[in-house]
């Protein structure tokens, strides 16, 4: 389990090219920290089991599952990874409850602005849209979000200048994808209203 509120940026020393297989991600922010097989951490929003870790390097298996629903397999080497570790109990939770479990991908449509803040606007999956809800939580490339704006297949997004500073969506641009997860709590009240039905 994640918060959204990143912790850390990488970057991608070994890139997976499209396929499935090892992504090794460098992390000098975090040179100090013993990340530890078997560990959770989150990037770019995807849950990842590090199976090798070395100093400020750490590297995860990507199945062909995940390398098809998220962007982990279009990343190049030295592109910019949010990180986030997994919540460890008695942990603030300031962002929102976030699994790691990506739900599908988004288009850039619009990214305009700069350091006093920037304008977001993506275009979700026909599947996804229905979760979204003004002022509701969304995650995007791993990054807690609130939805200013829901209209069909579009929301906007306000991103505020220490989420710019501290997160790799600062580069995003038109055109890029990033990966979704919808809220938890959408998601469970979807599949308790579906139950009830005849």
């Amino acid at each position: 389990m994640f918060t959204g509120l990143i912790q850390a940026e990488g970057r991608v020393a070994r890139p997976l090219r499209g396929k499935p297989g090892r992504l090794e991600i460098q992390v000098d922010a975090w040179r100090e920290r013993a990340f530890v097989t078997g560990e959770s951490i989150a990037v770019n929003g995807v849950c990842l089991t590090v199976v090798e870790a070395s100093g400020g390097r750490f590297a995860a298996d990507v199945s062909a599952e995940t390398c098809a629903r998220t962007t982990l397999g279009t990343l190049a080497t030295a592109a910019i990874v949010n990180l986030e570790p997994a919540l460890r109990a008695g942990d603030a939770l300031g962002g929102h409850m976030v699994s790691g479990h990506v739900d599908g991908v988004a288009r850039v449509e619009v990214f305009a602005g700069g350091k006093e803040g920037a304008q977001l606007r993506l275009r979700l999956p026909a599947e996804l849209s229905r979760y979204m809800a003004r002022k509701g939580s969304v995650c995007v490339d791993g990054v807690s979000l609130t939805v200013n704006a829901a209209e069909g297949a579009l929301i906007d997004i306000t991103l505020v200048p220490h989420t710019l500073a501290c997160t790799g969506l600062r580069a995003l641009a038109a055109g890029q994808q990033v990966n979704i997860e919808i809220d938890l709590i959408a998601r469970y009240v979807e599949q308790l209203l579906a139950a009830g039905r005849p």
